[in-house]
Protein backbone atom coordinates (compact mmCIF):
# COMPACT_ATOMS: atom_id res chain seq x y z
CA UNK A 1 0.00 0.00 0.00
CA UNK A 2 1.47 3.63 -1.28
CA UNK A 3 2.07 6.13 1.79
CA UNK A 4 -0.40 8.84 2.55
CA UNK A 5 2.56 11.54 1.05
CA UNK A 6 2.79 9.26 -2.07
CA UNK A 7 -0.80 9.24 -2.68
CA UNK A 8 -1.12 12.36 -1.99
CA UNK A 9 2.08 14.04 -3.41
CA UNK A 10 4.33 12.16 -5.37
CA UNK A 11 1.73 10.68 -7.31
CA UNK A 12 0.38 13.97 -7.99
CA UNK A 13 -3.55 13.95 -7.21
CA UNK A 14 -4.96 17.11 -7.44
CA UNK A 15 -6.15 19.17 -4.29
CA UNK A 16 -9.35 18.66 -5.38
CA UNK A 17 -9.23 14.91 -5.19
CA UNK A 18 -7.55 14.95 -1.76
CA UNK A 19 -10.59 17.11 -0.84
CA UNK A 20 -13.37 14.96 -1.98
CA UNK A 21 -11.26 12.15 -0.56
CA UNK A 22 -11.78 13.83 2.98
CA UNK A 23 -15.66 14.88 1.54
CA UNK A 24 -16.74 10.88 0.69
CA UNK A 25 -14.31 9.02 -2.00
CA UNK A 26 -15.50 8.96 -5.37
CA UNK A 27 -18.63 10.70 -5.37
CA UNK A 28 -17.18 13.77 -2.99
CA UNK A 29 -14.31 14.36 -5.64
CA UNK A 30 -16.89 14.55 -8.29
CA UNK A 31 -19.03 16.75 -6.19
CA UNK A 32 -15.86 19.06 -5.64
CA UNK A 33 -14.42 18.77 -8.73
CA UNK A 34 -17.58 20.31 -9.98
CA UNK A 35 -18.07 22.92 -7.91
CA UNK A 36 -15.18 23.98 -8.58
CA UNK A 37 -15.34 23.79 -12.26
CA UNK A 38 -18.63 25.98 -12.09
CA UNK A 39 -16.73 29.03 -10.07
CA UNK A 40 -13.76 28.91 -12.30
CA UNK A 41 -16.28 29.46 -14.68
CA UNK A 42 -17.80 32.37 -12.95
CA UNK A 43 -14.39 33.93 -12.57
CA UNK A 44 -15.36 36.37 -14.85
CA UNK A 45 -18.61 37.00 -13.87
CA UNK A 46 -20.21 39.80 -11.68
CA UNK A 47 -20.56 38.07 -8.26
CA UNK A 48 -20.97 39.18 -4.97
CA UNK A 49 -18.35 40.58 -2.78
CA UNK A 50 -17.48 39.31 0.72
CA UNK A 51 -15.47 40.97 3.57
CA UNK A 52 -12.45 39.89 4.46
CA UNK A 53 -11.59 40.08 8.36
CA UNK A 54 -7.79 40.28 9.46
CA UNK A 55 -7.29 37.54 11.55
CA UNK A 56 -3.87 38.53 12.56
CA UNK A 57 -5.12 41.30 14.09
CA UNK A 58 -7.08 39.26 16.90
CA UNK A 59 -4.52 36.27 17.11
CA UNK A 60 -3.15 37.50 20.75
CA UNK A 61 -6.78 37.49 21.90
CA UNK A 62 -6.15 41.00 23.09
CA UNK A 63 -9.20 43.86 22.29
CA UNK A 64 -7.63 45.64 18.75
CA UNK A 65 -9.38 47.74 16.36
CA UNK A 66 -9.93 45.96 13.28
CA UNK A 67 -8.93 47.58 9.89
CA UNK A 68 -11.61 48.37 7.34
CA UNK A 69 -12.35 44.91 5.63
CA UNK A 70 -11.00 44.84 1.98
CA UNK A 71 -13.70 42.85 -0.36
CA UNK A 72 -13.49 40.06 -2.76
CA UNK A 73 -15.82 38.19 -5.08
CA UNK A 74 -16.62 34.41 -4.04
CA UNK A 75 -14.03 32.77 -6.91
CA UNK A 76 -11.42 34.50 -5.06
CA UNK A 77 -12.11 33.12 -1.98
CA UNK A 78 -12.25 29.67 -2.95
CA UNK A 79 -8.73 30.45 -4.93
CA UNK A 80 -7.76 31.23 -1.58
CA UNK A 81 -8.84 28.76 0.46
CA UNK A 82 -7.62 26.46 -2.27
CA UNK A 83 -4.37 27.83 -1.96
CA UNK A 84 -3.85 27.88 2.00
CA UNK A 85 -4.75 23.69 1.17
CA UNK A 86 -2.41 22.96 -1.20
CA UNK A 87 0.80 25.33 0.96
CA UNK A 88 -0.60 22.70 4.11
CA UNK A 89 -0.41 19.21 1.57
CA UNK A 90 2.87 20.52 0.26
CA UNK A 91 4.16 20.93 4.01
CA UNK A 92 3.35 17.32 4.21
CA UNK A 93 6.21 16.46 1.92
CA UNK A 94 8.65 18.59 2.89
CA UNK A 95 8.31 21.26 5.98
CA UNK A 96 7.59 25.24 4.40
CA UNK A 97 8.63 26.52 7.80
CA UNK A 98 12.31 26.42 9.47
CA UNK A 99 11.78 24.94 12.61
CA UNK A 100 10.71 22.04 14.38
CA UNK A 101 8.98 21.77 18.61
CA UNK A 102 8.86 19.12 20.54
CA UNK A 103 11.68 16.76 19.91
CA UNK A 104 12.51 14.22 22.56
CA UNK A 105 14.90 15.68 24.98
CA UNK A 106 18.38 13.46 25.34
CA UNK A 107 19.18 12.66 28.78
CA UNK A 108 22.13 10.39 30.71
CA UNK A 109 22.40 8.36 33.42
CA UNK A 110 24.08 9.18 36.70
CA UNK A 111 23.84 6.72 39.86
CA UNK A 112 20.32 6.03 38.99
CA UNK A 113 19.42 9.66 37.75
CA UNK A 114 18.16 10.66 34.69
CA UNK A 115 19.89 13.94 33.42
CA UNK A 116 18.58 16.49 31.15
CA UNK A 117 19.62 20.20 30.15
CA UNK A 118 17.69 22.50 29.27
CA UNK A 119 19.11 26.49 28.15
CA UNK A 120 16.87 29.37 27.67
CA UNK A 121 17.11 31.74 25.01
CA UNK A 122 15.83 34.17 22.43
CA UNK A 123 15.52 33.01 19.00
CA UNK A 124 13.58 33.70 15.77
CA UNK A 125 10.96 31.36 15.14
CA UNK A 126 9.01 30.75 11.82
CA UNK A 127 5.00 30.08 12.93
CA UNK A 128 4.04 30.43 9.16
CA UNK A 129 5.77 30.86 5.92
CA UNK A 130 7.84 34.01 5.81
CA UNK A 131 5.72 35.09 9.67
CA UNK A 132 9.15 34.65 11.75
CA UNK A 133 8.63 35.80 15.67
CA UNK A 134 11.15 36.93 18.49
CA UNK A 135 10.56 33.70 20.92
CA UNK A 136 12.15 32.52 23.77
CA UNK A 137 12.55 28.99 23.77
CA UNK A 138 13.70 26.03 25.82
CA UNK A 139 17.01 24.26 23.54
CA UNK A 140 16.22 26.56 20.58
CA UNK A 141 12.48 25.21 19.46
CA UNK A 142 9.01 26.19 20.44
CA UNK A 143 7.34 24.07 21.95
CA UNK A 144 10.36 22.70 24.17
CA UNK A 145 12.14 19.12 23.44
CA UNK A 146 10.00 16.74 25.16
CA UNK A 147 11.22 15.10 28.20
CA UNK A 148 10.61 11.90 29.28
CA UNK A 149 10.89 9.82 32.66
CA UNK A 150 9.42 6.82 34.42
CA UNK A 151 7.33 7.20 37.80
CA UNK A 152 9.33 6.70 40.79
CA UNK A 153 12.46 7.39 39.05
CA UNK A 154 14.99 10.48 39.94
CA UNK A 155 15.37 12.85 37.52
CA UNK A 156 17.51 15.95 37.42
CA UNK A 157 17.36 19.02 35.31
CA UNK A 158 19.91 21.36 34.47
CA UNK A 159 18.55 25.22 33.34
CA UNK A 160 20.51 27.60 32.08
CA UNK A 161 19.21 30.84 31.38
CA UNK A 162 21.33 32.76 28.12
CA UNK A 163 18.45 35.70 27.50
CA UNK A 164 17.94 39.30 28.91
CA UNK A 165 15.58 38.50 31.53
CA UNK A 166 14.96 35.95 34.73
CA UNK A 167 13.03 33.15 34.48
CA UNK A 168 12.20 29.84 36.40
CA UNK A 169 10.61 26.63 35.45
CA UNK A 170 7.50 24.55 36.85
CA UNK A 171 6.64 21.10 36.76
CA UNK A 172 3.41 21.37 36.28
CA UNK A 173 1.21 18.05 37.59
CA UNK A 174 3.98 16.93 38.91
CA UNK A 175 4.31 16.08 42.69
CA UNK A 176 7.70 17.86 43.92
CA UNK A 177 9.03 18.93 46.80
CA UNK A 178 7.81 22.78 47.34
CA UNK A 179 11.52 24.13 46.98
CA UNK A 180 11.53 22.50 43.27
CA UNK A 181 8.19 23.71 42.45
CA UNK A 182 9.62 26.38 40.25
CA UNK A 183 7.62 29.73 41.43
CA UNK A 184 9.87 32.94 42.15
CA UNK A 185 10.23 34.77 45.13
CA UNK A 186 7.66 31.70 46.58
CA UNK A 187 9.85 28.81 46.41
CA UNK A 188 13.07 30.08 44.96
CA UNK A 189 15.09 33.29 43.41
CA UNK A 190 14.70 33.80 39.82
CA UNK A 191 17.29 32.53 37.65
CA UNK A 192 19.04 35.70 36.27
CA UNK A 193 20.67 36.37 33.08
CA UNK A 194 23.56 34.19 32.89
CA UNK A 195 22.91 32.15 35.71
CA UNK A 196 21.99 27.93 36.32
CA UNK A 197 19.30 26.44 38.10
CA UNK A 198 19.48 22.71 39.42
CA UNK A 199 16.15 20.83 39.81
CA UNK A 200 16.01 17.56 41.14
CA UNK A 201 12.59 15.56 42.04
CA UNK A 202 10.85 11.88 41.88
CA UNK A 203 8.40 12.18 38.45
CA UNK A 204 5.14 10.97 39.28
CA UNK A 205 2.26 10.87 38.82
CA UNK A 206 2.00 9.55 35.77
CA UNK A 207 0.57 10.35 32.62
CA UNK A 208 0.74 13.77 30.79
CA UNK A 209 2.13 16.85 32.01
CA UNK A 210 3.73 20.22 31.06
CA UNK A 211 6.53 22.51 31.92
CA UNK A 212 6.42 25.80 32.00
CA UNK A 213 8.21 29.47 33.04
CA UNK A 214 6.30 30.43 36.06
CA UNK A 215 8.11 34.25 35.94
CA UNK A 216 6.10 36.76 34.00
CA UNK A 217 4.84 33.81 33.28
CA UNK A 218 1.68 35.37 30.42
CA UNK A 219 4.92 36.66 28.47
CA UNK A 220 7.57 34.24 28.77
CA UNK A 221 4.92 30.95 27.89
CA UNK A 222 3.28 32.45 25.69
CA UNK A 223 6.58 33.35 23.51
CA UNK A 224 7.78 29.97 24.06
CA UNK A 225 8.83 28.92 27.33
CA UNK A 226 6.80 26.02 27.32
CA UNK A 227 7.15 21.87 26.56
CA UNK A 228 5.74 18.37 27.46
CA UNK A 229 6.66 16.21 30.40
CA UNK A 230 5.50 12.57 30.07
CA UNK A 231 5.70 10.02 33.02
CA UNK A 232 5.53 6.47 31.82
CA UNK A 233 3.87 4.52 34.67
CA UNK A 234 5.75 2.14 36.89
CA UNK A 235 2.90 -0.37 35.67
CA UNK A 236 2.28 -0.13 31.79
CA UNK A 237 -0.93 -1.82 32.40
CA UNK A 238 -2.41 1.19 34.07
CA UNK A 239 -2.58 3.25 31.06
CA UNK A 240 -4.12 2.07 27.45
CA UNK A 241 -1.99 0.60 24.92
CA UNK A 242 -1.46 2.37 21.29
CA UNK A 243 -0.16 2.06 18.21
CA UNK A 244 1.09 5.92 18.28
CA UNK A 245 1.07 8.69 20.35
CA UNK A 246 1.05 12.25 19.30
CA UNK A 247 1.41 15.44 20.96
CA UNK A 248 -1.02 17.95 20.58
CA UNK A 249 -0.14 21.78 22.51
CA UNK A 250 -2.54 24.56 21.72
CA UNK A 251 -0.83 28.41 22.32
CA UNK A 252 -2.41 31.72 20.85
CA UNK A 253 -0.01 33.97 21.73
CA UNK A 254 3.40 33.15 19.77
CA UNK A 255 2.62 34.17 16.14
CA UNK A 256 -1.32 33.51 16.72
CA UNK A 257 -3.06 30.37 17.46
CA UNK A 258 -1.19 27.22 17.36
CA UNK A 259 -0.71 23.87 17.29
CA UNK A 260 2.95 22.55 18.68
CA UNK A 261 4.65 25.76 17.79
CA UNK A 262 2.80 25.80 13.92
CA UNK A 263 -0.18 27.76 12.39
CA UNK A 264 -2.02 26.35 9.75
CA UNK A 265 -0.80 25.62 6.93
CA UNK A 266 2.65 24.76 8.24
CA UNK A 267 0.87 22.61 10.99
CA UNK A 268 2.02 19.01 10.77
CA UNK A 269 -0.43 16.25 9.91
CA UNK A 270 -1.57 13.14 11.95
CA UNK A 271 -1.07 10.23 10.43
CA UNK A 272 -2.30 6.28 10.86
CA UNK A 273 -2.71 3.22 9.12
CA UNK A 274 -6.05 1.92 8.85
CA UNK A 275 -7.39 0.23 12.38
CA UNK A 276 -4.15 1.89 14.43
CA UNK A 277 -4.98 2.89 18.20
CA UNK A 278 -3.64 6.54 18.15
CA UNK A 279 -3.07 8.46 21.25
CA UNK A 280 -3.52 12.28 21.16
CA UNK A 281 -2.07 14.42 24.52
CA UNK A 282 -3.66 17.51 24.39
CA UNK A 283 -2.35 20.25 26.23
CA UNK A 284 -3.50 24.16 26.55
CA UNK A 285 -0.39 26.50 27.26
CA UNK A 286 -2.49 29.57 26.16
CA UNK A 287 -4.23 32.03 27.47
CA UNK A 288 -7.88 31.07 25.93
CA UNK A 289 -10.18 27.47 26.27
CA UNK A 290 -10.07 25.81 23.06
CA UNK A 291 -12.55 23.19 22.04
CA UNK A 292 -11.01 20.82 19.54
CA UNK A 293 -12.96 19.10 17.07
CA UNK A 294 -11.85 15.81 14.77
CA UNK A 295 -13.80 14.89 11.86
CA UNK A 296 -15.52 11.19 11.37
CA UNK A 297 -14.31 9.54 14.51
CA UNK A 298 -14.68 9.74 18.42
CA UNK A 299 -12.53 10.35 21.16
CA UNK A 300 -12.48 7.83 24.05
CA UNK A 301 -11.33 10.24 26.69
CA UNK A 302 -9.48 8.54 29.33
CA UNK A 303 -7.39 10.67 31.14
CA UNK A 304 -8.07 14.09 32.95
CA UNK A 305 -4.57 15.75 33.62
CA UNK A 306 -3.02 12.97 33.82
CA UNK A 307 -5.07 10.68 36.10
CA UNK A 308 -7.02 8.22 34.48
CA UNK A 309 -10.76 8.58 34.90
CA UNK A 310 -13.18 5.82 36.68
CA UNK A 311 -15.16 5.84 33.52
CA UNK A 312 -14.01 6.67 29.74
CA UNK A 313 -16.43 8.64 27.71
CA UNK A 314 -16.73 9.02 24.40
CA UNK A 315 -17.13 12.43 22.38
CA UNK A 316 -15.63 14.22 19.45
CA UNK A 317 -14.73 17.54 21.03
CA UNK A 318 -12.96 18.09 23.88
CA UNK A 319 -12.94 21.33 25.12
CA UNK A 320 -9.35 22.59 26.71
CA UNK A 321 -8.95 25.09 29.16
CA UNK A 322 -5.49 26.80 29.84
CA UNK A 323 -3.23 23.78 32.13
CA UNK A 324 -5.50 21.25 31.08
CA UNK A 325 -4.32 18.11 29.47
CA UNK A 326 -6.62 15.12 28.13
CA UNK A 327 -5.75 12.38 26.94
CA UNK A 328 -7.71 10.68 24.16
CA UNK A 329 -7.75 7.05 22.13
CA UNK A 330 -8.67 7.34 18.63
CA UNK A 331 -9.27 3.78 16.52
CA UNK A 332 -8.43 5.19 12.92
CA UNK A 333 -11.03 2.97 11.59
CA UNK A 334 -12.20 5.37 8.83
CA UNK A 335 -9.73 6.12 5.73
CA UNK A 336 -9.17 9.23 4.66
CA UNK A 337 -8.47 12.73 5.35
CA UNK A 338 -10.15 14.01 8.40
CA UNK A 339 -10.06 18.01 9.72
CA UNK A 340 -8.99 17.86 12.89
CA UNK A 341 -9.14 21.75 14.36
CA UNK A 342 -9.99 24.03 17.54
CA UNK A 343 -13.89 24.46 16.66
CA UNK A 344 -13.93 28.29 18.10
CA UNK A 345 -14.23 29.11 14.44
CA UNK A 346 -12.43 32.28 14.33
CA UNK A 347 -9.36 30.42 15.86
CA UNK A 348 -9.44 28.16 12.63
CA UNK A 349 -10.86 29.69 9.37
CA UNK A 350 -11.64 32.88 7.84
CA UNK A 351 -12.65 34.44 4.40
CA UNK A 352 -8.69 33.80 3.05
CA UNK A 353 -8.82 30.44 3.72
CA UNK A 354 -7.97 28.38 6.73
CA UNK A 355 -5.09 29.19 9.28
CA UNK A 356 -4.21 28.98 13.15
CA UNK A 357 -5.07 25.92 14.78
CA UNK A 358 -5.87 23.43 12.09
CA UNK A 359 -4.64 20.33 11.04
CA UNK A 360 -5.51 16.79 10.15
CA UNK A 361 -5.74 12.63 10.85
CA UNK A 362 -5.35 10.87 7.89
CA UNK A 363 -5.79 7.66 7.78
CA UNK A 364 -4.82 4.99 5.05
Amino acid sequence: MSTFRETVIEKGISRRAVLGWAAGGAVGAAAVGLTAAVALANEDSEADTVPVTDHSAMADGAVQAIPPAPVMTDAEMNAMHEGEIGKFLANIKEPITAGVGATDLDWREEDGVRIFELTCSEIDWEVTPGKIEKALAYNGMVPGPTIRAVQGQRVRILVHNDMAESTAVHWHGQRVPNDQDGVTFITQPPIGPGEDYVYEFTAGPFGSHMYHSHHNAAAQVGRGLLGAFLVEPADPTAEPESDLDYLYILNDTLGGFTINGKGFPATSAYTAKLGQRVRFRFMNEGLMVHPIHLHGFAFEIFARDGYPLPQPFLCDTITVAPGERWDAMVVADAPGIWAFHCHVLSHAESPTGMFGMVTVLAVE
